[in-house]
């Protein structure tokens, strides 16, 4: 069949730049640094020769080279050991790390998005390889890049999941102090008796309440871990007024273990508390602090059980 090779190109091509697309630097400043992204655009590359190429081989039922795909697919797996290895060996230089959870978040998602690329690359190569047959291969590449473009916003759409805005609402909280107990709002937070840390934080802190909108959001916040990667994505975006040997000004979150509430205190380098609230609002929700309570139809909106037996 005719066009093969260019239908290869222009597939690999599109896959490639939905890599580039995907590989955004964003505030959770990873990857930040020249070689990363080189590193991940070089397998998007190979992700997306490896989609283009499987249709062509289908239909010149060269099946040894379908059987090629499957096998150098299952080596995108290393992708996710590369990039927690990385990652948390970073830990230990961050003044407020991100946590496990949120770590395999991260390479779980970089492992995820090469398939992606692969998916895309085989769909616009089906698309392409069908419309070439009909309308000849100018055609074909038109309506095989409108395709992808559609396929990539799916992606995208696939890719965002949520955030703490979705399950949670965040306000301002009020920061005082009860003899040696930091609370914000009704929520301790710690034990504190220098009265020069005092000072700084009624000074310089912001706190914020993180109250959940439903049942389906205590748990989330509940999560160690989800906690973790609020305090680190805040105080990323915010600076923190903290040296490594100043315990006194890591940001804490503490949990109200009445309402599932919790609280965020930050003495921050810069930034007011509308910054605070939209870093804690565009926190990803982790995809291992995820629960559905409300699916398992044992407690009403009441809280009261709904089918006793």
């Amino acid at each position: 069949m005719k066009n093969h090779l260019e239908i290869i190109f222009f597939t690999t091509i599109v896959g490639t730049i939905a890599r580039l697309i995907m590989l955004r630097l964003d505030y959770r400043q990873y990857p930040t640094y020249p070689h990363g992204a080189i590193t991940h655009l070089s397998l998007g590359f190979i992700a997306a020769a490896l989609g283009s190429v499987a249709i062509p081989a289908l239909i010149e039922q060269e099946y040894t080279a379908v059987t090629f795909l499957a096998l150098a697919a299952q080596q995108f797996r290393e992708i996710r050991n590369m990039e927690r290895e990385t990652l948390s060996k970073l830990e230990p230089s961050e003044l407020v790390p991100r946590g496990d959870e949120f770590i395999e978040g991260i390479a779980r998602a970089f492992e995820a998005r090469n398939y992606l690329v692969i998916l895309i690359a085989i769909f616009t190569s089906a698309a392409t390889w069908l419309l070439n047959l009909r309308f000849g291969l100018f055609w074909a590449i038109l309506g095989g890049l409108a395709f992808s473009v559609i396929l990539l916003f799916f992606a995208i759409r696939y890719m965002e999941g949520k955030r703490i805005s979705d399950i949670a609402d965040v306000d301002e909280g009020k920061i005082h102090f009860k003899e040696a107990n930091l609370f914000v709002d009704d929520i301790q937070i710690m034990n504190l008796g220098l009265e020069e840390a005092k000072e700084i934080i009624l000074k310089r802190g912001l706190a914020v309440v993180i109250r959940p909108k439903d049942k389906d959001g205590v748990p989330i916040l509940a999560n160690v871990g989800q906690r973790q990667a609020i305090a680190h994505i805040a105080a990323t975006l915010l600076g923190i007024y903290k040296e490594t040997d100043s315990a006194e000004f890591t940001p804490l979150v503490r949990r109200n273990l009445e309402t599932g509430a919790v609280a965020l205190i930050l003495v921050p380098t810069h930034g007011v508390m509308e910054d605070l609230i939209d870093a804690v609002e565009r926190t990803p929700v982790l995809e291992s602090a995820i629960a559905k309570p409300s699916r398992a139809g044992i407690y009403n909106n009441k809280g009261k059980e709904s089918n006793k037996r």
